[in-house]
């Protein structure tokens, strides 16, 4: 396939990097406003085509890739004009809509160790969208999670994956605070609290079980686990979480 990314900032540069990281057979090519960023992106892989002409790059390309800043997509996709003609046009910007996009797509940094959450619109409707849809969920199968969902589910996608991973990042840095607090050196801290997550994860996929069915087999009766959980619930961590998910809603 031969692939076209349209800006190499941190989402696109993820997904450049998550890709070549898979091995697929993918032939790359990724433009930036600026040669420094391109540097960057060649320094680490060397197999991706670069350079700064948006239409050039795109001209031939079975699939463009348009990850710039939102407010940019629009003139980014003009600037291209029938170099597009041919492709499938998918874009990672936020909230961006444009009528030549085929597939909007809301990936998460994590993509570039083929970690992501990827969800994944069809744009257009038809025969043709769904050929588009199936493309890019195999491409972003390559570097983690891929679900398909309507419009109204997007945004709560985004909030929960895209920006989410923030989310669980605020969460990892007050684990090792309290580490820290505890007696822990801060590097020590938040490994031991990367590898608790990281472990928490791993027995729920394995078990299939449900978190609370996971939490009472650590939890017991009188014991320390349980003053802790009721410490969250004292603090209102359930309801923080959720009005933090939906806050981008509204």
């Amino acid at each position: 396939m031969k692939l076209t990314v349209i800006g190499a900032g941190n989402m696109g540069g993820a997904l450049v990097r998550g890709w070549v990281r898979s091995g697929a057979d993918l032939d790359i090519t990724v433009t930036a406003k600026t040669n420094k960023t391109l540097e960057v992106l060649s320094a680490d892989c060397p197999s991706v085509k670069v350079m700064q002409d948006n239409a050039e790059a795109a001209r031939g390309a079975d699939v463009v890739v348009v990850a710039v800043k939102p407010w940019l997509v629009d003139n980014v996709i003009e600037g291209m004009g029938g170099a597009l003609d041919g492709c499938k046009v998918i874009s990672v910007a936020a909230n961006a809509r444009n009528p030549r996009i085929d597939v909007y797509a809301m990936p998460n940094i994590a993509a570039e160790f083929g970690q992501g959450m990827t969800f994944v619109e069809d744009m257009q409707g038809g025969e043709a969208a769904g050929t588009c849809v199936e493309t890019a969920r195999e491409l972003f199968s390559l570097v983690g999670g891929v679900q398909v969902v309507d419009r109204a589910h997007m945004s709560a996608g985004m909030m929960m994956a895209g920006c989410g991973i923030a989310y669980v990042m605020r969460f990892l840095r007050a684990m090792s605070e309290g580490g820290v607090e505890m007696g822990f050196y801060p590097k020590d801290a938040q490994s031991i609290a990367m590898q608790t997550m990281r472990g928490a994860v791993t027995l729920l996929e394995q078990t299939g079980l449900h978190p609370e069915a996971a939490i009472d087999k650590v939890t017991t009766p009188g014991g320390v686990t349980i003053k802790g959980l009721n410490e969250l619930d004292h603090a209102g961590f359930n309801s923080a979480v959720i009005r933090c998910l939906k806050a981008g809603l509204k």
